[in-house]
């Protein structure tokens, strides 16, 4: 799943896609590269972000998903918002990737249920602003297993097919490094869960911190690829159903070469050419 962010304020590439042309080009790049799924938002989920109304919201991301669907690009919307979802389906969109797991907005159940598409529900203890005063855990891997599991039993009783739920830890999410590499090294308690899980580590702090500079200066986001392509490759290998990066194509070879080690190189070449 690539990353295509339509925002000014997004901690890796804000701004540089808000021009609608940018952002088709890269949509369309990133397809190229071998993303199955550009997963296109609005508004900024980066720790300490401000919200954007509904309305600046929709008017990012409804006619970038129109234009990349005409271009046979699949996409994914990113939003916490039910009408956002539902103007992005309405233009195209297979997928809604809901970082709040349905807990911003009551409605969007609803509307996954109505319109039949999957949803990512994503690990979620509150906005942006103030998530990182609520990363307190006794048991990392079970709260977030045990709080997951809640959202699933909402959404199938809100009419929502389980077999179109898909899950994502939220790693950054109300989240202190050591907890995102905690649930890195027990992904398989949300794997055997048996839904499809979603893994997003791209670019993000954790990484930095850890390839961070001798005085203690985190690595900067565009730095980061290498390790978003490693834990990639660890993911796929675990069982992952998919990773969630902003460049594609570092993280196709890592996953490869994962492949080739667990299948054989014959092997893992013919199953990634028959995903294209």
């Amino acid at each position: 799943m690539g990353i295509l962010n339509v925002t000014p304020d997004s901690f890796s590439d804000g701004g540089r896609y808000l021009d609608r042309s940018h952002a088709i080009a890269h949509g369309v790049a990133m397809r190229d590269a071998g993303a199955d799924l550009v997963d296109v938002g609005g508004e900024s989920t980066r720790p300490g972000a401000e919200r954007v109304d509904a309305v600046t919201e929709r008017d990012r991301v409804v006619p970038v998903v129109r234009e990349l669907t005409g271009a046979g690009v699949r996409v994914s919307v990113d939003t916490t918002r039910s009408e956002v979802a539902a103007a992005c389906v309405d233009a195209g969109a297979v997928m809604v990737n809901d970082v709040s797991g349905g807990l911003a907005d009551p409605r969007m159940a609803a509307v996954v249920a109505e319109t039949r598409v999957p949803w990512v529900l994503m690990h979620w203890r509150g906005h942006s602003a103030g998530m990182q005063q609520l990363a307190g855990y006794e048991d990392v891997i079970g709260e977030v297993r045990a709080e997951l599991v809640a959202r699933v039993d909402h959404a199938v009783m809100a009419g929502v097919d389980p077999d179109r739920i898909l899950l994502d830890p939220g790693l950054g999410f109300a989240k202190t490094a050591a907890h995102n590499w905690a649930l890195l090294r027990r992904i398989d308690v949300l794997i055997d869960l048996g839904f499809p899980v979603l893994v997003g580590a791209s670019r993000k702090r954790f990484l930095g911190d850890l390839l961070a500079t001798g005085d203690g200066t985190p690595r900067p986001p565009a730095g980061r690829d290498t390790a978003t392509a490693a834990i990639s490759a660890l993911a796929a290998n675990a069982g992952a159903w998919g990773v969630r990066v902003h460049d594609v194509e570092s993280t196709m070879d890592a996953v490869a070469v994962a492949a080739a080690c667990r299948l054989g190189a014959s092997r893992a070449r013919t199953s990634r050419e028959g995903e294209r």
